[in-house]
């Protein structure tokens, strides 16, 4: 009975909660639009007496302009100029709605006041055209009453409609506090309405169903004991079960990594097969390139060199004959920088760092990018499998680099100490977010790291990529030396 007691507590505690935060809510939500509107109808006292003060100041630059014209001496010590900046700024301030003094006061005004406002700015705008006229030191004795005249006559109709804004004004203000009154009543009624609904749907309920609860798990307490019984010896059947199912998830698993490691086995094996086929067709189509093609082209060159000597009838022939030669040699130029892409015979016969050193160099003129290596090259040849995987990787990289990181500067490195060689391409390029940045590539991209990721897993390698948007990628891979002795 004590846990039962305990169960009702909690669920009437709940029930209690929930009804006292619906409460807090309503009378917090109305305390904060109450704020709300408090603040609003303060801006509002401002403008009223801002725009109360600009009927003021109209009178009093009306006097001043009066005095100045006439020569008149007066007691008031204000600058005419100060007072005209004062009234234009307030004015221009009151028409494009906000107040700028102290802080920021907002001027709400409905579609009556801007209408007012548009009708009024005629008759400002003549009134502060001949003040301006009156304060100018240049201006003559009659342009000075001319002006004079104008606002004299717009005077009356400025303070009349200024009157008519300001009251305005004034009756907005008020019925928007009155709107405020008829906001509060609601909350009030609003929260009213949900004590009494709470009441009657909740705590109601709740009793009711607190009491068929406690019949209910009186009656089912002796059940409640038979099934405990039951379920002991259930139990202990299902204790016996667990164990053997322990057995076959252990047999389930060690047969699925198995399966996985020989999945992955096939699939190196594959992969590595792959490769040395794509390697492998490289260098025959790079030798067909260089023996075939390259050779024809060269033949082709050298038959168009004998007949430089030959004349030509018209000097469009000869124009046309050296393009042709041009072109001959352009094919040829491409050619031999496809087939040293296709199998480059530096890496052959020098190694993977003066490969390397060539691959920059080539790269750097070819794109106009800053790229710069740093190694040696004259390192003791690795084994053939490892300097043409690390030779791929650098030069996925760097493409990847060109194409699409925007880099400025591109550094290639690479060192064998400790048994161990260590590839890296970094450049200053936009970078990527490695976790994501795979699905926002291209596909060619995608395939791209992939290779490289596969050749460094086939070489007993570690691939990694170091990347941040707008700080550039580096791609690091370690290898070990297996002429290590």
């Amino acid at each position: 009975m004590n846990q039962l007691d305990q169960q009702v507590a909690r669920r009437l505690t709940r029930f209690y909660v929930l009804a006292l935060t619906v409460i807090a809510i309503l009378s917090i939500s109305g305390l904060l639009f109450i704020r709300r509107m408090l603040s609003d109808h303060d801006d509002d006292s401002r403008v009223v007496n801002v725009a109360g003060r600009q009927r003021m100041l109209s009178q009093r630059l009306t006097k001043l302009a009066v005095l100045q014209t006439t020569g008149l001496t007066t007691t008031d010590t204000a600058s005419f100029t100060a007072l005209l900046t004062t009234w234009s700024q307030s004015q221009n301030q009151l028409r494009n709605g906000v107040l700028r003094m102290e802080k920021e006061y907002a001027v709400r005004k409905s579609r009556q006041l801007d209408t007012m406002f548009s009708q009024l700015e005629p008759v400002f705008q003549s009134m502060y055209q001949s003040l301006v006229r009156i304060s100018d030191t240049r201006a003559r004795p009659e342009e000075k009453k001319a002006a004079l005249q104008t606002v004299l006559r717009a005077e009356p109709q400025f303070l009349e409609q200024m009157n008519a804004i300001v009251f305005r004004f004034d009756q907005e203000s008020f019925e928007r506090v009155r709107l405020l009154e008829q906001i509060e009543w609601v909350l009030t009624v609003a929260t009213l309405l949900t004590l009494l609904i709470e009441g009657l749907l909740i705590f109601r309920p709740v009793v009711t169903h607190t009491k068929d609860v406690i019949r209910k798990l009186t009656e089912s307490d002796e059940a409640l004991r038979k099934a405990n019984e039951n379920l002991a010896v259930a139990n202990t059947e299902l204790e016996n079960t667990n164990r053997q199912l322990v057995i076959t998830q252990r047999e389930l698993l060690w047969a699925s990594e198995e399966k996985y490691r020989l999945q992955m086995v096939e699939e190196t094996v594959r992969s590595a097969a792959l490769l040395e086929g794509q390697e492998e067709e490289r260098r025959r189509f790079a030798r067909e390139l260089h023996d075939g093609i390259g050779q024809m082209l060269t033949g082709l060159k050298l038959r168009a060199e004998r007949l430089k000597v030959i004349p030509f009838p018209e000097p469009k022939h000869r124009q046309q004959f050296d393009e042709l030669c041009d072109l001959i040699y352009d094919v040829i130029q491409t050619t031999r920088q496809t087939s040293h892409n296709l199998m480059p015979s530096v890496l052959s016969d020098f190694g993977l760092g003066a490969a390397l050193q060539f691959l920059a160099e080539q790269t750097a003129r070819a794109s106009g990018i800053d790229v710069a290596f740093e190694g040696s090259t004259g390192e003791k040849r690795l084994s053939p499998a490892v300097e043409i995987g690390l030779y791929r990787i650098a030069q996925e990289a760097l493409n990847n680099a060109v194409k699409h990181a925007e880099a400025r500067k591109i550094r290639i490195s690479w060192q064998n100490e400790d048994a161990k060689i260590t590839l890296s391409v970094e450049d200053d390029g936009k970078g990527f977010q490695p976790k994501i940045g795979l699905k926002e590539r291209q596909i060619p991209v995608i395939k791209g790291l992939e290779n490289m990721r596969t050749r460094a897993r086939l070489l007993n390698g570690e691939f990694t990529i170091l990347s941040k948007p707008k700080k550039g990628t580096k791609v690091i891979v370690h290898v070990p030396d297996t002429n290590h002795a």
